[in-house]
């Protein structure tokens, strides 16, 4: 969840407004279950002999991939016990952009898999990534499926925050805030990332009831095993870390084999990492799925991807169950609102949806980078009231969002300044630890995985706080040199210098 601000020009403070749901989400790339950061020596590779080091329902899924033509003695890669669980190993040296591996549609897990099976007929109109959740647990329970093998290396769980006990969210918990502030202007509910958490299950736990009354139980015969509410979480935990989109006509679709390819932070683009190509080749009659390196490798180094070059660190905690060292995926998304109560409610409406907005706006602020574009001008758009409504009238509506882009006022100007430092410094002053805090213990490195995340997250957020109220207390310190909407006016009409000098005529 993302911190609310709704801003009431008419009072010294905005006040509080209702939690919003998560921001819509969608399925990404594909991860396997446990990651590190950086890359490390691989501790065993699958072999064409027994080996102890490689689970056996890891053997016995690969002797499935070669009996059905998908992996060769060309493969190039093979599965492999690495620091981060499983991963694929090269078994000899890998050009940069080589293809690694390729795998036929038919073995591809997606909407048409669920459509095309015994239960597609009760999928039909449902949400993508809930037919195919339903898929994965209908071939899971056959004893017959042609998964069977792909899915007895699947995991239980991941290190995703939904998988997360009420004590490891503890670690994510509510701070309290001052009691006058509650009244006001921003509501924090500890880290993002618990917010988001918390949402996320809530939405899950309402599609699994609603799919529940109206698929699962009325067609009993589809589904003789008992769906419960936590297998569900665990297809919707496999969809959102295993995932592939973004490719060719394939906006959801889990790769068995290549799903097993770990995250890296040392590879910096996302190009050619995946791609379906057209038919061709040994099977011609099908698509492959083609994965290629971005690296060059040396045999027995681990093949890597990058999942997804913007996420914050909380966001791949919540998808993948990870999180990356460093201040580069640290960020903080405010979340602003047009209160309905305000009496411009309606212009300001229509003035942020002409432009790409809503009545309520996210914006991820990032470490050390700039404000979003839009922030700024939505900002001001909110807090406008009092002598500045008057560029809210009909007349403007065309050139407002061009007047919003500059400081308006110096009243308009100073209260958004105000409102976000106060904010900010009310969430910093309510964590339970301060950075220096967490970073201590994170260095004294006995912190479970899930601990260390959480203290990563919190600590990662409190900088961007700090981040956030520098760029505000600068600006505020730079009011009075700043030009505003009326002396931008009266220079367009030549009444004022470029100095500020009035000009008069004879």
């Amino acid at each position: 969840m993302s911190n609310l601000f709704s801003l009431n020009p008419s009072s010294s403070f905005p006040y509080l407004s209702p939690l919003t749901p998560p921001k819509k989400f969608s399925f990404w790339k594909a991860k396997p279950t446990f990651q590190l950061k950086k890359p490390a020596l691989v501790t065993s590779v699958l072999s064409t002999k027994t080996d102890p080091q490689i689970p056996q329902s890891v053997q016995t899924f690969w002797q499935w991939l070669c009996d059905e033509g998908v992996v060769s003695s060309k493969t190039p890669v093979k599965p492999g016990v690495v620091p981060e669980g499983l991963g694929l190993v090269a078994t000899r040296d890998i050009a940069k952009n080589e293809v690694v591996l390729e795998v036929p549609k038919r073995f591809w897990i997606n909407p048409d898999a669920a459509a095309a099976s015994e239960i597609g007929s009760v999928c039909s109109g449902l949400k993508p990534w809930i037919a195919v959740a339903l898929f994965l647990l209908a071939e899971k329970s056959r004893e017959d499926s042609k998964w069977k093998f792909y899915f007895e290396i699947l995991p239980q769980s991941t290190d995703s925050t939904i998988f997360w006990s009420d004590e490891e969210l503890a670690e994510l918990q509510d701070f309290a805030l001052h009691p006058r502030l509650k009244c006001f202007l921003l509501r924090l509910l500890g880290t993002q990332l618990l917010s988001t958490t918390l949402g996320v299950k809530e939405y899950v736990q309402n599609e699994f009831l609603k799919v529940e009354a109206e698929v699962i139980l009325p067609n009993q015969k589809l589904f003789p095993s008992p769906i419960t509410l936590d297998e569900f979480f665990w297809a919707f935990g496999i969809l959102r870390s295993r995932a592939f989109s973004r490719l060719r006509n394939q906006n959801l679709v889990v790769i068995p084999f290549a799903d097993l390819i770990n995250h890296s932070d040392i590879v910096t683009t996302e190009d050619h990492a995946h791609e379906v190509r057209g038919p061709a080749g040994l099977f011609s009659w099908d698509y492959l799925f083609s994965l290629r390196s971005p690296l060059h490798l040396k045999a027995g180094e681990q093949v890597f991807i990058q999942y997804d070059l913007n996420k914050s660190n909380a966001d791949m905690a919540l998808d993948y169950g990870f999180v990356e060292s460093g201040s580069n995926r640290d960020a903080f998304t405010l979340t602003l609102e047009i209160s309905e109560s305000d009496q411009f409610f309606g212009d300001k409406l229509d003035i942020a949806e002409t432009n790409g907005l809503g009545e309520t706006a996210y914006f991820d602020v990032k470490l050390d980078r700039p404000l979003p574009p839009a922030m700024l001008p939505y900002l001001r758009l909110v807090a406008l009231g009092g002598t500045d409504a008057f560029l809210l009238e009909s007349i403007f509506r065309n050139a407002v969002w061009g007047h919003l882009e500059l400081p308006v006022s110096h009243a308009n100007e100073e209260l958004i300044c105000q409102v976000v430092q106060k904010a900010c410094k009310s969430a910093l002053s309510g964590y339970p630890t301060t950075i220096e805090q967490d970073e201590k213990l994170i260095e004294r490195g006995n912190l479970c995985t899930r601990h260390e995340m959480a203290v990563k997250i919190r600590a990662g957020e409190k900088k961007v706080l700090q981040h956030i109220d520098k760029i505000f207390a600068e600006r505020e310190s730079e009011l009075d040199g700043l030009e505003y909407y009326q002396e931008r006016r009266l220079k367009d009409l030549g009444l004022v210098g470029e100095q500020g000098e009035i000009i008069f005529w004879e």
